[in-house]
């Protein structure tokens, strides 16, 4: 069965039994569980320079992500790494040094990523939201 087909019927049913809001089908959690995390502003970018740059030490994505704060870059990696999408490693020093990598689940949004700049590139115009410091 067809997921819009999925989505009907549970959409029917939840008319049929009196419920105000309609059943969610799997696709729209999915898409709500991943706009959560990486719709938080700065998320993707991160996630973006991991992804173009390989493993980097915090002071490197500081420098790659423009007008991010400090404080904001390390809530945003830690939010990543409880998630699963990043690995943070301690360089035992002197200095003491951490860095941050993608771990299997992260470097498998590079597709998603690299699609949603095409789609940037063909349908958003120049003017639209460009962020602070951004190209």
């Amino acid at each position: 069965m067809a997921q819009h087909e999925v989505t009907e019927q549970l959409h029917a049913a939840s008319v049929e039994c009196g419920e105000a809001t309609p059943v969610c089908s799997g696709t729209e959690i999915a898409l709500t569980r991943v706009f959560t995390l990486l719709g938080k502003r700065w998320t993707g970018l991160i996630v973006a320079v991991l992804t173009n740059n390989g493993p980097g030490y915090f002071s490197e994505l500081r420098r790659a992500v423009p007008g991010i704060s400090e404080r904001m870059l390390s809530d945003r990696l830690t939010e990543l790494a409880d998630s699963g999408l990043v690995l943070r490693q301690v360089d035992e020093g002197p200095p003491l040094r951490v860095s941050y990598r993608l771990t299997e689940a992260g470097a498998a949004l590079r597709p998603a990523l690299t699609e949603l700049a095409v789609w940037a590139d063909q349908y958003l115009p120049d003017s639209a939201l460009k962020p602070p410091g951004s190209c």
